[in-house]
């Protein structure tokens, strides 16, 4: 029941978004069939704007799972997402190894894990190099990388 609820939950939230980013900014899905319908994929996507992961998450057409800084969850709602989405949790500066094992198990069941090489809003102009678990999910598991970024605008009429 509990994951009946969730799903319920995670699509009328993925609806939500939808409809607020179609109504607010103007975006358009380009070279979606680049995403394969099945199999392991890493999203690895650039990360400017507080919008990029629902962006990716609404128009990647898969269950996704994000890799997400634990200190999000200091805000309820963003938790609650956390749980709705299945976020995989990365503590910072940490050497557990919990979100590795989890990121790999979600590869290995055939499902996309997404993440943002830069581990931050905007990390290379703040000074950020960039993290290399992209790559080493793809070597460690010969999943493939799908590189996306994000193009949006406010509409302005």
């Amino acid at each position: 029941m509990k994951n009946f609820l969730k799903t319920v939950l995670r699509g009328i939230v993925k609806g939500a978004i939808w409809i607020f980013c179609k109504i607010v900014y103007r975006f358009k899905v380009v070279g979606k069939g680049n995403i394969p319908k099945e199999g392991p994929i890493i999203i690895c996507g650039n990360h400017r704007s507080f919008l990029d992961p629902p962006l990716i998450e609404v128009t990647c057409g898969r269950y996704t799972r994000f890799l997400a800084k634990e200190e999000l969850t200091k805000n309820k709602f963003l938790a609650l997402l956390g749980i709705v989405f299945d976020a995989i949790l990365v503590k910072k500066d940490s050497k557990e190894v919990k979100a590795l094992k989890e990121s790999l198990q979600t590869l290995k069941n055939g499902d996309c894990l997404a993440l943002f090489p830069e581990g931050t809003r905007n990390g290379l102009e703040k000074g950020e190099k960039v993290k290399d678990g992209a790559a080493f999910f793809a070597l460690r598991t010969g999943t493939k990388v799908v590189p996306v970024r994000n193009f949006w605008r406010r509409k302005t009429n």
